[in-house]
């Protein structure tokens, strides 16, 4: 099997809604979720945003169909977080601050090597507060897959468009624009204009979520309708990559002998999205 990331995303329309989507004819299981034997081989698993037990409205999950186990794969080792800062319990001064944006890097930098943390507050363990970091990227992430286990990734671009490859599918991101990757979500992201940076959020608590609008009425502010979530899309590639995790403020390394963005087909409400600012209702 092969699926190429040069063709044109597609995207599914709705916020939070019960997806379904297929990269190969019937590769999707019909009216079950973990048949026996799945369609062309694939396995199935299935990735969880909260808790089983939480309430059908709360309740956020993903089944996944894909060509070999997400466990195979290398033991973890830990790796320099470089700039990345997990620890928010520093005295904070009472100065007023202010940043000028981050520069290009002159040596080559990929997505998760340019990550700069900039403020924070609660933690990953505790499941509350956020980091906020700034990246900054002149290289694509050439054999190199991440995921974050500490919380839901909100990006922000400043300069330049990202194409970050998930598990789930490819989100085609651009200034004015704004994506969530889930926490556990696998990803790889390539820089279409060379160099990049931008802002990221990084939600350790509860799901993002659109805020109920009170005496504002029915519609307004960010409707539902305009939030994209990716088609499936996968790669069936063999060779030596890394795999790089986020755990506990830390970065953990492991090898894999695959693409990890092998899901075929996949259906659920846990999966990235995006947001075209430009149409906020204010």
């Amino acid at each position: 099997m092969r699926h190429t990331l040069e063709q044109a995303s597609t995207y599914m329309s709705g916020f939070g809604n019960e997806f379904a989507t297929e990269a190969l004819a019937g590769a999707l299981p019909q009216h079950r979720n973990s048949p026996q034997r799945v369609a062309y081989g694939l396995y199935a698993e299935q990735i969880s945003g909260t808790a089983f037990t939480a309430p059908r409205s709360h309740n956020r999950r993903s089944w996944l169909y894909r060509i070999r186990p997400a466990a195979v794969h290398g033991a973890f080792t830990q790796i320099d977080a470089g700039r990345i800062v997990s620890r928010f319990d520093t005295p904070a001064p009472p100065n007023q601050l202010r940043w000028s944006p981050l520069p290009l890097p002159d040596a080559p930098t990929d997505f998760i090597d340019g990550w700069v943390t900039m403020a924070g507050n609660g933690s990953p363990e505790t499941m509350s507060g956020c980091a906020v970091h700034l990246y900054a990227a002149n290289k694509d992430m050439e054999g190199r897959y991440f995921y974050s286990a500490d919380g839901e990734l909100l990006v922000v671009p400043q300069q330049g468009r990202l194409a970050i490859a998930t598990e789930l599918g490819l989100i085609e991101l651009a200034p004015q624009e704004i994506a969530v990757i889930p926490r556990g979500v696998r990803f790889s992201v390539a820089l279409p204009d060379g160099a990049a940076r931008g802002y990221i959020c990084e939600n350790f608590g509860a799901l993002l979520q659109l805020p109920d609008m009170g005496p504002i009425g029915s519609n307004g502010l960010a409707n539902p309708r305009d939030f994209l979530t990716p088609c499936a899309r996968y790669e069936d590639v063999e060779g030596e990559f890394e795999l790089v995790a986020k755990f506990c403020g830390g970065l953990w390394r492991a090898s894999i002998g695959h693409s990890p963005l092998d899901v075929v087909a996949w259906h659920g409400n846990y999966a990235p999205y995006k947001y075209d600012l430009r149409h906020f209702n204010a």
